[in-house]
């Protein structure tokens, strides 16, 4: 069992004391996730036992992003953050969730400096079936490989570029991708997070959203007004696409707290091709949303600044899994919970909630 925290919204509208009070709670210990529940409906996302665990502690970041599991392996691979040295690159973390949380780390051909990632089906295979699977992770590119969509077979180890230009123009620094389970689009964005971190040349190409077509070469800019769109996700429904923008975050220690912090949310046109109707959903109180997932029920959770927040579909805040000093940059759903990622720890939380893509990705049908 776990303490759960419940806020008295009428009282946090009025008084900075008890804000504070609340986040203190959040950054209590470094060991644990504290849940803090700001509408009853959390509860339904906890279920009737929920736990926590950390079940890592790490020298250097290596849970930094993506999160995707393969069946063929029956791990999670993460990625880990860049750590200033071409001579020791991002490499991916392997967790095998079936045997103790073992941990390894690996490296794959044409994958130089990995991101996001999603779980990746043939464009022909069926929206219920799992025939296939391969994982497509974000490249963010170096000095002299462009950043690129590459394709990973974690099974045999075999690895080929999907897509690493637009129309003849250099991405800045692919960031995250989800894969359109009827369609077998990839809809991914492009930051600019290689140049501010000094391992990608200066940008030739506005920060955007992008809709590619793996089966007949078609990409096309989607969205764009953004400072850094960072992680993309869909809704359950398939009628809407998530995007945070953390341009509150760019240039190392040259973070501007009026910048955008924010969840956009925009409706899939009806031919499954385009984005229309752009809205804020959300805005992050606490650093800014970067990884983001739904579950079944289309609750939106994104890794923040002190843990990963979750939000209704309304977009009202109904509770948070607070992780003390540095928070979340992604997690990732499995079958009666989630593990979360603070670049150094490791977090495996139970819950009733489920993730979208969990029934495909492992197989439940």
């Amino acid at each position: 069992m776990v303490n759960i925290t419940n806020v008295d919204l009428l009282t946090l509208a009025t008084s900075y004391q008890y804000a504070y009070q609340i986040q203190s709670i959040a950054n209590a210990s470094t060991d644990h996730v504290s849940f803090i529940s700001y509408d009853d409906s959390f509860a339904n996302i906890l279920g009737p036992n929920p736990t926590q665990e950390m079940v890592a502690n790490y020298p250097y970041a290596a849970f930094h992003e993506a999160g995707v599991y393969n069946q063929a392996t029956g791990k999670l691979y993460a990625t880990s953050n860049w750590n200033g040295s071409f001579s020791n690159p991002i490499n991916v973390t392997t967790i095998d969730i079936h045997n103790n949380d073992a941990i390894d780390s690996i490296r794959y051909p044409h994958l130089h400096e990995a991101n996001g990632a999603a779980a990746y089906y043939p464009p022909s295979t069926p929206a219920n079936s799992s025939a296939g699977q391969q994982i497509v992770f974000c490249d963010e590119g170096d000095l002299v490989h462009p950043s690129q969509l590459v394709l990973v077979d974690p099974a045999s180890g075999d690895s080929s570029v999907l897509l690493n230009n637009f129309l003849g123009r250099n991405f800045s620094s692919l960031n995250d991708v989800e894969q359109h389970p009827e369609t077998g689009d990839l809809w991914f964005t492009d930051a600019r997070y290689g140049y501010w971190q000094y391992f990608r040349p200066e940008p030739v190409i506005r920060p955007q959203v992008y809709r590619f077509s793996p089966s007949t070469g078609v990409v096309q800019a989607v969205a764009d007004d953004f400072i850094a769109p960072n992680g993309l996700e869909l809704s359950p429904d398939l009628k809407h696409v998530y995007v945070t923008d953390t341009g509150s975050h760019t240039f190392p220690d040259k973070d501007n707290l009026t910048d955008p912090a924010t969840i956009y949310r925009f409706d899939i046109t009806g031919d499954g091709k385009r984005l229309a109707n752009r809205q804020v959903f959300a805005y992050s109180e606490f650093g800014f949303p970067d990884g983001i997932h739904t579950d079944t029920e289309g609750n939106v959770y994104s890794g923040v600044g002190d843990g990963v927040n979750v939000w209704n579909p309304h977009g009202e805040l109904i509770g948070k899994f607070a992780v003390a000093n540095g928070g979340s940059n992604n997690f990732a759903f499995v079958p009666g919970g989630m593990y979360i990622f603070n670049n150094y720890r490791l977090f495996k939380v139970t819950i009733q909630a489920e993730g979208r893509t969990v029934k495909r990705d492992f197989g439940l049908g």
